[in-house]
C-alpha cells in the first residue's frame, strides 16, 4: 500500500506539471520558478521527517543521504541537456517541455534500474564491487575530462539513436510550434521537437548507470532508492529556470561530484569486503575492514557540495565567468528595448551594461579564453548593443561616451 499511494502521489505531481505548466508553452518568471522550487524541495524534505515521525532515523539519514547525491547528479545533467537544446537550438519557450520530457523519461529508466539493481543484490551481494569500481572508473573519467578540458564523450548531443532517427525517418529542420509531428507538403515527418527528446531520453540512461550505482552505496533498500531519486528529479525543471545562468557558474560542481562519487565507491568496495563471498578473496570469508556509517556519508555528502559551491561562486574563475554572462545579457537586454522607452529605463539600461562591460574588460585574459568558447558570438552581442547606444546618440545629435570596451577573442577590447 505505501508504495502504491508513493507511485500514485509521483505520478499526480508528474500529470500536474504536464497539464497545468508545459501544456501552454510559456517561459516561466523568476517568482514562478522559485515558488515551485520550494514546494518540491519542500515535499522532499518533509517526506524525510515522515521516517523519523515513526521512529526510523537510520532510514531517515539515508535518505537525505541519496537525496542530495541524486539531485547533485541531476543539477549536473541540466549541464548536458543545455549543451543538447543548445545543438538542437530549441526555442526557449518549449525549453520546459523538454526538460519534463527528460525527467519522465529519467524517472521511468531509473526505475526499472532501480527494480533490477535490488533484484542482483538480493542474489548476489559481491556485485558491490562492480558498483564501486564502476563508480570510481565514473569519477576518474570525470576529474580528467575537467583537467584536460575534454568534455566530448558528455556532451554528445549528436547520439547515435538520432542519427538513426533522421537516417531511417522523414525529419524537418524547422520546428512547429511544440510538435512531434508535422506535414510538409502533404508528407508527416518528425521535426526536431521529437529528435531532441530522444537525445534526452538517450542520454538519461547513460546517467542511470552511474546514478543508481551510486544510491545503492547509500542504501539498500529499494523503497529508499526509489523515493529519494524520484524526488531528487521532481521540480528540476523549475530550478532549471530559477538558477538559470547560475549552471554555467558551479565551474568546481564535476570536481565536487567526482569527490562524491569516488567517496561513494570506496565505501561500497568497504561493503563488499565486509560481506565477501568471492572465494579468490580471503578465502571467501568476509574481510574485517571498518565500514562508513550513512551519517558520515551525508556529513561528507554536505560539506562537499558546500564547498564545491562556494568556492564556485568566490572563486577568481566564477566571478570570471559572472562577469562575462552578464556582460552579454545586459547588452542584450539594452538592444531589445522598445524605441518608445522611457528615458530613465534607458538611462538604467545603459548603466548594468557599461558596468558589467568594465567588468568583463578586467577578466584575465586566461579566464576569458578558456570560459567563452564562442567569443565571436558573446563580443558580436556586446559591439552590437554598443554600436545601437551610439547610433541612437547620433541621431539624437548629443554626445555618448566611448564605448567601456567591447570583450574579444584577440585581446582586451577593440
Amino acid at each position: 500500500m505505501l508504495w502504491t499511494l508513493t507511485v500514485t502521489a509521483i505520478v499526480g505531481l508528474l500529470l500536474f506539471d504536464y497539464i497545468f505548466h508545459v501544456r501552454k508553452a510559456h517561459i516561466p518568471t523568476i517568482r514562478e520558478a522559485a515558488i515551485w522550487s520550494a514546494i518540491y524541495v519542500g515535499i522532499a524534505l518533509l517526506f524525510g521527517l515522515l521516517f523519523f515521525a515513526v521512529g526510523d532515523a537510520e532510514h531517515a539519514v539515508e535518505y537525505y543521504a541519496g537525496y542530495l547525491t541524486e539531485k547533485a547528479l541531476s543539477v549536473d545533467n541540466l549541464f548536458v541537456f543545455l549543451v543538447i537544446m543548445a545543438s538542437f537550438q530549441v526555442p526557449r519557450e518549449f525549453q520546459q517541455k523538454v526538460l519534463l520530457f527528460g525527467i519522465t523519461f529519467a524517472l521511468i529508466s531509473r526505475t526499472a534500474f532501480i527494480l533490477v539493481g535490488a533484484a542482483i543484490i538480493e542474489r548476489w551481494s559481491d556485485v558491490f564491487y562492480l558498483f564501486g569500481l564502476a563508480l570510481l572508473l565514473v569519477a576518474g573519467q570525470q576529474l580528467r575530462g575537467e583537467l584536460t578540458g575534454d568534455k566530448s564523450g558528455k556532451d554528445e548531443a549528436d547520439n547515435i539513436m538520432v542519427r538513426l532517427a533522421t537516417r531511417v525517418l522523414p525529419t524537418s529542420e524547422k520546428y512547429d510550434g511544440d510538435k512531434l509531428i508535422t506535414r510538409i507538403n502533404g508528407k508527416r515527418v518528425l521535426t526536431p521537437m521529437l529528435l531532441v527528446m530522444v537525445a534526452i531520453g538517450a542520454t538519461d540512461l547513460l546517467f542511470a548507470f552511474d546514478s543508481i550505482p551510486a544510491i545503492f552505496g547509500l542504501t539498500q533498500e529499494p523503497y529508499i532508492v526509489f523515493t529519494a531519486t524520484a524526488f531528487s528529479l521532481m521540480g528540476l525543471r523549475q530550478l532549471y529556470f530559477l538558477i538559470d545562468g547560475l549552471l554555467d557558474r558551479l565551474v568546481y560542481l564535476s570536481y565536487g561530484l567526482a569527490a562524491i562519487l569516488g567517496f561513494i565507491g570506496v565505501k561500497l568496495i568497504l561493503h563488499a569486503l565486509h560481506e565477501n563471498n568471492l572465494p579468490f578473496i580471503n578465502s571467501g570469508e568476509d574481510v574485517p575492514v571498518q565500514e562508513i556509517p550513512t551519517t558520515v556519508s551525508l556529513v561528507v555528502i554536505v560539506c562537499v557540495l558546500t564547498i564545491t559551491v562556494v568556492a564556485s561562486l568566490v572563486s577568481p574563475k566564477g566571478r570570471a565567468l559572472r562577469a562575462l554572462q552578464n556582460a552579454e545579457k545586459f547588452a542584450f537586454r539594452y538592444t531589445k528595448l522598445d524605441q518608445g522607452a522611457a528615458e530613465e529605463e534607458v538611462r538604467q539600461a545603459e548603466e548594468l551594461m557599461d558596468r558589467w562591460t568594465q567588468a568583463a574588460e578586467a577578466v584575465p585574459g586566461k579566464f576569458r579564453s578558456e570560459l567563452i568558447e564562442h567569443k565571436d558570438k558573446y563580443s558580436s552581442v556586446i559591439r552590437t548593443a554598443h554600436e545601437t547606444r551610439l547610433d541612437s546618440a547620433r541621431r539624437k545629435g548629443v554626445e555618448a561616451p566611448v564605448s567601456q570596451g567591447i570583450v574579444d577573442s584577440s585581446g582586451p577590447s577593440v
